[in-house]
């Protein structure tokens, strides 16, 4: 039996410690964020106060009110649906072998974009609440776009080739469903299709950051479960087989996973975009390409940018809350750019 180097071993338990390290720090800015996110708003909120409130410590009941009611559901929704962006896009540039995918690119946002104008523009003939009918069609159109995508896999193969050719046909004929539904649609409803459309944390309750946590860790484990898998699958197609990978069985099971995670969170909030592109990024920078820690520090840079996002979404005008969309794309383009130059300048 061959006993690996010394200095192997030792330089192994160095990168493994640097990993813990770079995961504590990031979940420790993200908790500065949360807090920030909830002492900012309209009425601003000294931070040591939130915390009290956040322990049951409070006096002030129109600070308990502000706190609890109105913002908590916010900014828990942010760290929930920024790190299933987060962790999807560091799947699907995984399974797709494309450092330039994202849940977005096979077309579930669109689907999920169309099935909420669809129930926007129908609403005064579903006798229900639109805060139920609109994220309900939300999600049942991410399933339809993820079913077409996955039922055309599973008849020609799910390379990476045939899923990202397979998800761009199906991006384009729901976004032009929904520029059909936008030129039908009334003033008013063209108003909430686009406000919709833009992405936006302001609606969110605590029962629906419970859904999209639930699915989160739910996916987690199952994700980590075939994490040595994934790490194979970055050698190539050939090589994973070589090592005894079902390839194909393993992109379509974590695609469905992947489908799973967007759908719920996109449903809730509608499109926000670049978290999901941005996070594997700098989270591939700092831990590598292992994805027993890639997966997870996707997951918590990706809440921490939705986070800040957010943040950033209540100072930029005071009194006014920008569409946290706008935001993520504003901070995202510079982001991305930075790193693409980074790559190439890299020695």
């Amino acid at each position: 039996m061959t006993a690996f180097p010394a200095d192997a071993i030792i330089a192994w338990r160095a990168a493994n410690s640097r990993r813990v390290v770079v995961m504590a720090v990031g979940i420790v800015l993200l908790v500065a964020s949360f807090a920030a996110d909830l002492a900012t708003g309209p009425a601003m909120l000294p931070i040591p106060e939130v915390v009290r409130s956040l322990l049951g410590m409070g006096t002030d009941p129109m600070l308990e009110a502000i706190v609890h009611r109105l913002r908590l559901p916010i900014a828990l929704m942010a760290v929930a649906v920024g790190a299933s962006l987060g962790l999807t896009g560091a799947v699907m540039q995984t399974i797709l072998n494309n450092p330039l995918a994202s849940s977005y690119t096979l077309g579930i946002s669109a689907g999920a974009g169309f099935g909420a104008a669809l129930a926007i523009l129908a609403g005064a003939m579903i006798p229900l609440p639109p805060a139920l009918v609109v994220p309900a069609a939300a999600f049942l159109f991410a399933g339809l776009a993820c079913s077409l995508v996955a039922g055309a896999a599973q008849l020609r193969g799910a390379t990476p080739e045939f899923l990202v050719l397979s998800g761009i046909v199906c991006l384009f004929l729901f976004q032009a469903l929904l520029s059909l539904l936008q030129f039908l649609a009334s003033p008013e409803a063209l108003q909430q299709i686009v406000f919709w459309l833009f992405g936006s944390l302001m609606r969110a309750s605590l029962g629906q950051v419970g859904v999209v946590g639930l699915v989160l860790l739910l996916s987690i484990p199952l994700l980590l479960r075939d994490a040595w898998q994934l790490t194979a699958l970055r050698l190539g197609d050939e090589r994973a087989r070589a090592l005894g990978v079902q390839v194909d069985a393993l992109r379509l099971r974590a695609f469905i996973l992947v489908s799973l995670l967007t759908g719920v969170a996109v449903a809730f909030v509608g499109t926000i975009g670049f978290v999901g592109l941005v996070a594997p990024h700098i989270a591939r920078m700092l831990v590598g390409e292992d994805q027993r820690h890639l997966l997870p520090s996707a997951a918590i840079f990706g809440a921490l940018l939705l986070s800040a996002a957010s943040v950033a979404s209540k100072l930029i005008m005071p009194g006014a809350v920008f569409p946290i969309g706008i935001v993520t794309s504003l901070i995202g383009v510079p982001v991305l750019g930075w790193l693409v130059l980074r790559s190439r300048t890299a020695p």
